[in-house]
């Protein structure tokens, strides 16, 4: 007999992630929401965050049993959040200790080429992740800058562009991480060539304009990463807002030479909410993949505030029913401050540990990312959904195993009470204001 599972994160009742049991399975004509499992979209890749230098760094500060809670709290499949996929950077990012690279300065042969410094936080992190979850995590690199030496500006930060003589220098840099990191027992399953490549930011950074995205591609990354043998790579274009992702992905897909390179399209959250601009990528080159790449409440700790869950929410339903395959979150854990960051662009992040007093604190973006990650699992395929509520905010998924998963938002100030259809069958539920829920159908 069909069951429904129900789970729920409310602001006002204290449930985080609680199971309430099953509702009864009635006949229903005509839902509120009504589930179309005929339709049917995109396959989910996974979910995951950021294994940032600041982050692993953090957790290097605090009891190693806390460390430990935290790691298994995202990656363990049933205990945490399912966590599958993960990001990592290609040297220093503004959430590093400071500005690094990987070669000395002036290094053409990049013979001085060395991950060292991984092998302190980042890589121990990466591996204890791996053995939490039991198997490999997907792990998307980016670069936030060159190294300064090959820069119009002669720094890491303030933007600035790669020299043109280093083209080829650059292109044999990324080959050379992936190379180091899968040696060091870490695969590298995507690229994407530059972190936010239209935005001057006081920290790393690298302008492109779309078309030298284009070029540098199919002129130089693509070609070496055939040549080192890495073909197998996921290459990722964009990795920025949705704002204007419409034309710089345009630019680089409408040219074949660049596009067999690339996979897909990365972008971010910060600037709009445009989530039509990732459908309309997709309804553009529907051949192409489309992954959310990274997110953070901006600002510092916003600890126990209730909106940044509300954010994470609305933004992965959004990007979700847009053909986005899966969700990377930005920093896993930070410090108190909101840290460390090496120019004090000081963030938000869903797990604070308090490195003063040892406490680790989960925000209420931990528990509403988890009524996603934990429940739509790798390989579940976005179904069709009507809503008829406009009180409510929703997406369905069909897992490998067939349970049927559907996430539920009330944003609202009110009580919403809803029915849910499927075929000629459903239930009735309830959500209390600014609360989040997760209906499974076994």
């Amino acid at each position: 007999m069909t069951q429904i599972r129900e789970i729920i994160t409310s602001r006002d009742k204290g449930e985080r992630l609680t199971e309430r049991g099953t509702l009864p399975l009635l006949s229903v004509k005509e839902g509120d929401l009504q589930v179309q499992t005929t339709k049917r979209y995109q396959q989910i890749l996974g979910f995951g965050g950021a294994f940032t230098e600041a982050a692993a760094y953090t957790l290097s500060q605090i009891s190693p049993e806390k460390r430990e809670e935290v790691i298994r709290s995202y990656f363990h499949e049933r205990e945490g959040l399912g966590y599958t996929i993960g990001r990592v950077a290609i040297h220093s990012c503004d959430f590093a200790l400071g500005n690094y690279t990987y070669v000395e300065d002036g290094d053409e042969e990049l013979s001085t080429f060395s991950i060292e410094r991984e092998h302190k936080w980042v890589l121990p992190l990466i591996k204890d992740a791996m053995a939490e979850k039991g198997g490999e995590i997907k792990l998307l690199a980016s670069p936030w800058s060159p190294p300064a030496w090959m820069k119009t500006n002669g720094e890491m930060n303030n933007g600035g562009k790669l020299l043109p003589q280093y083209k080829d220098t650059w292109a044999k840099y990324y080959a050379k991480f992936v190379h180091a990191f899968r040696e060091a027992g870490v695969d590298i399953w995507g690229l994407s060539v530059q972190n936010e490549p239209a935005a001057v930011q006081v920290w790393d950074s690298c302008i492109y304009t779309s078309e030298e995205e284009r070029d540098f591609i199919k002129e130089n990354l693509g070609p070496t990463l055939v040549r080192e043998g890495l073909e197998d790579l996921k290459l990722l274009i964009w990795d920025h807002n949705r704002d204007i992702m419409v034309e710089r992905a345009s630019t680089i897909l409408e040219d074949p030479e660049a596009a067999k390179y690339v996979w897909g399209t990365g972008f971010h959250w910060y600037v709009s909410e445009a989530f039509e601009n990732v459908g309309e990528v997709h309804e553009r080159f529907p051949d192409k993949h489309l992954l959310f790449t990274e997110g953070c409440q901006e600002g510092g700790v916003k600890l126990g505030e209730w909106f940044t869950g509300e954010r994470y929410g609305r933004n992965m339903i959004g990007d979700l029913n847009n053909w986005t395959e899966g969700y990377i979150d930005w920093n896993m854990v930070l410090n108190e401050e909101g840290g460390p960051n090496h120019v004090g662009n000081l963030c938000d992040a869903p797990i604070i540990a308090d490195t003063k007093t040892g406490e680790v604190h989960y925000n209420s973006s931990f528990y509403y990312i988890g009524h996603f990650s934990k429940y739509i699992r790798p390989g579940a395929v976005r179904v069709g959904l009507e809503i008829n509520n406009p009180s409510l905010q929703s997406t369905a998924f069909l897992n490998e195993d067939g349970s049927l998963v559907m996430v539920v938002m009330n944003e609202t100030d009110d009580k919403a009470n809803f029915t849910v259809q499927r075929d000629e069958e459903g239930f009735n539920a309830e959500l209390s204001p600014h609360s989040i829920a997760t209906y499974i159908w076994e």
